[in-house]
């Protein structure tokens, strides 16, 4: 490069630099103070979210969405300061948008199944739910996915898109649940002392709630049982302490009292031909 080329180089960034400088130093004081705006409001509302008592992801999700779109703002307006058209500006972000969207159909999917968990919150953290094909207490929500602890303690991450496809059972959102037992007595046994006994044995575990009462009846006149149904009602947090109690103090209760538990039979009758 000799020395003309070099001088008319240094003259067009000179004129650049005057003609458009203040633009662009405009344009970065933009950017730097808004991303603290953007940063200080986002912070101003996730406080008063949580002070409000918000959920804790739904705090976290608005706070991120709330962010970027103030970010949106602070470059448009610094876009604007050197020279960009906020038409061309858009018209790019659609474009981009609309090819990100078709190469990452499947996550978007999962993002929307997100935003619904979090915006209706049919399960929270610490919930016991069964959803996706699994069942566990959950972990935690993200946008993408919600991670389930097992009873056996495996960690299960499901994409959110599974969880609102099908049908979710939130296990312990209330405060009771009731167990369902059918406990199967012979023919030949006394339907009366069976109900007694289990009633006894009902009134015995403080754990068992009497409001709602406790319901004991025969439901069904099986092939080879009469059937009782067997249907207290207890706190969430007992209830499977108290399933596992109720079945086994039922099974000794009856042995000690000679009532049988019968099991499927079935007659054969077999004939003899006599040859001719």
């Amino acid at each position: 490069m000799n020395s003309d080329q070099y001088t008319q180089y240094l003259q067009l960034a000179t004129s650049w630099l005057i003609a458009k400088g203040p633009s662009v130093l405009s344009a970065i004081i933009i950017l730097i103070i808004g991303r603290m705006l953007a940063k200080w409001i986002a912070a101003l509302i996730r406080k008063a979210m949580a002070r409000a008592g918000v959920d804790e992801t739904l705090i976290r999700f608005l706070n991120t969405v709330i962010y970027y779109i103030l970010m949106v703002a602070v470059i448009m307006a610094a876009a604007d300061q050197v020279g960009i058209k906020t038409t061309s500006f858009l018209a790019i972000l659609g474009a981009a948008s609309l090819a990100i969207g078709l190469a990452l159909k499947d996550s978007l999917g999962n993002f929307a199944a997100g935003v619904m968990i979090i915006l209706f919150r049919p399960f929270k953290v610490g919930d016991l739910i069964s959803a996706g094909g699994e069942t566990g207490s959950v972990q935690h929500i993200d946008i993408f996915s919600t991670v389930l602890s097992t009873a056996d303690n495996q960690k299960v991450i499901i994409p959110n898109s599974a969880i609102t496809a099908g049908t979710i059972t939130n296990i312990n959102a209330e405060e009771t649940r009731r167990i369902d037992l059918i406990v199967g007595i012979g023919y030949d046994d006394d339907i009366r002392q069976a109900k007694a006994t289990l009633d006894e044995l009902l009134k015995a575990d403080g754990r068992i709630l009497t409001d709602p009462a406790p319901t004991i009846a025969v439901s069904e006149l099986a092939d080879s049982s009469v059937n009782l149904i067997v249907r207290p009602w207890v706190k969430t947090g007992d209830y499977w302490d108290v399933r596992l109690n109720l079945t086994e103090q039922i099974k000794l209760t009856f042995d000690e009292r000679g009532i049988s538990f019968p099991f499927p039979q079935q007659d054969v009758h077999m004939y003899q031909q006599s040859a001719e």
